[in-house]
């Protein structure tokens, strides 16, 4: 215990213990003690002015990225129904309406960051970009831009998939337009970076294992493998895992986990199954999102898979 801290108790007690209410001034100093970790950092998302114009009507329209910051796998989405709050350099506020912020659902890695996910579904899948448009508005110098979101890290768990949440603010300097960011790391994260064919331990002492990452016509198909050691037949949750390249954008619809079908491994045994994610026939420098089931059921850890060079 620090002396400070020792004197503000003795202080406190003499108070207490006395037969008359007596007003205590704390030496200078002593009145407030905040600790601050050294080398800590904010934790939150952050995002990046990517391009300041106009919409097809005439309004105003800002593309931006979005990056995690958070230090954890995490999703983000901007709160619903809550306009963003562009501010002038006089102090006038505007409402805007149209607002597309957030990861489409998927946990994204710490240091990553992106511009767009897919949504939709898998029959019918859309590329969602992020912007803001403000009805009515020109761009002015001096202009920023306020979006309220809320976002869920760490580990999932589909039993409470709200858990570990947190709320902040995107804040946008809309003079401050970065044209050259790179996707989808923005800041490397020792160990986090995993190559296909490394072994995955998952519920029940289960191993998952990448087997192959095929291009194909219309994007990939991944071989996975499961062993399971254990003396009961068993189904290890992935999922359909997305990727995410070198353009930033989050290809493969989100879908609840456990709901897409997987074989059963039987004890003591292997099984092999496919999923496909659709991605640009161009595109380049991918990387799976990948969510495996573990520690209990319907519970998922995250994991990011270089397939880079496919």
């Amino acid at each position: 215990m620090t002396a400070k801290k020792m004197l503000t108790l003795a202080l406190l007690a003499c108070a207490f213990f006395s037969s008359a209410c007596i007003y205590i001034v704390l030496p200078e100093g002593l009145e407030t003690e905040e600790v601050v970790a050294e080398g800590s950092e904010l934790k939150v998302w952050n995002a990046i002015v990517t391009n300041v114009g106009e919409s097809g009507t005439g309004d105003l329209h800002i593309d931006f990225a979005i990056r995690n910051d958070t230090g954890d796998w995490s999703t983000m989405q901007s709160v619903a129904d809550e306009p963003a709050i562009l501010t002038t350099s006089d102090g006038k506020t505007t409402n805007c309406d149209t607002v597309f912020a957030g990861t489409g659902g998927h946990r994204l890695a710490p240091g990553f960051q992106m511009r767009g996910y897919t949504g939709g579904n898998i029959d019918k899948p859309t590329t969602q970009l992020l912007y803001v448009e403000c009805k009515g508005v020109k761009t002015s110098p001096g202009s920023t831009l306020a979006i309220e979101y809320a976002c869920f890290g760490g580990e999932l768990d589909d039993y409470d998939p709200e858990a570990n949440k947190a709320e902040g603010v995107l804040k946008l300097n809309l003079d401050e337009v970065v044209t050259d960011l790179t996707y989808p790391i923005a800041s490397p994260v020792d160990g986090l970076i995993h190559k296909p064919g490394v072994e995955i331990h998952a519920l029940s002492d289960n191993v998952i294992t990448l087997l192959e990452a095929l291009r194909t016509d219309t994007g990939f198909q991944f071989t996975w493998q499961n062993f399971n050691p254990t003396k009961f037949p068993l189904k290890t949750h992935i999922g359909l895992p997305p990727v995410i390249g070198a353009d930033g954008i989050i290809y493969g619809p989100h879908e609840i986990i456990d709901i897409v079908p997987v074989p059963i491994t039987p004890s003591n045994g292997k099984i092999e199954w496919t999923t496909d994610v659709a991605v640009p026939q161009d595109g380049q420098g991918f990387y799976i999102l990948l969510s495996v089931e573990s520690k209990k059921p319907r519970t998922y850890l995250n994991y990011a898979m270089n397939i880079s060079d496919k």
